[in-house]
């Protein structure tokens, strides 16, 4: 089930001898909610990282290389979604996709594939330790594969 609010943008991919430019966010987009910081992380294959939730940032998740699951739990009183999980799989080669997590939503993601995966997020406020929490993965239930 698609969750209340994320979204989820096929993004485009323009093709050259030279190399390839992979679009990822454009300031003019209804994902855009301004910006704080970017940044790149990494997964190893067969990692899940656990389950975060921002209270205030909106995320903008795309996978520049590998392939990584991402779960998002609702669990925001009155939601139409509430108690809903959406999987959502991002890889460069298979959905070229970016994904917007609005604030309030739990999310879990796991590292798909033989690789190591990077992910960039484009965040619309700084990094505030105060404003994100944190569960352990078995503390919301969901079946990991």
């Amino acid at each position: 089930m698609a969750i209340n609010d994320v979204q989820v943008t096929d993004l485009k991919i323009i093709h050259n001898p030279a190399g390839d430019v992979y679009h990822i966010l454009k300031a003019r987009e209804q994902s855009y909610a301004g910006f704080g910081e970017a940044y790149f992380s990494s997964i190893a294959p067969g990692i899940i990282k656990p389950w975060k939730k921002h209270n205030r940032m909106t995320l903008n998740l795309v996978v520049i290389m590998g392939c990584i699951k991402f779960v998002i739990y609702d669990d925001r009183e009155g939601s139409v979604s509430n108690g809903s999980f959406q999987e959502v799989i991002l890889s460069p080669d298979l959905n070229y996709s970016r994904i917007t997590v609005p604030p309030g939503l739990w999310m879990a993601f796991e590292g798909l594939g033989q690789i190591h995966s990077f992910l960039v997020n484009i965040a619309d406020l700084d990094h505030d330790p105060e404003e994100v929490e944190r569960v352990e993965l078995d503390d919301i239930k969901y079946k990991w594969s």
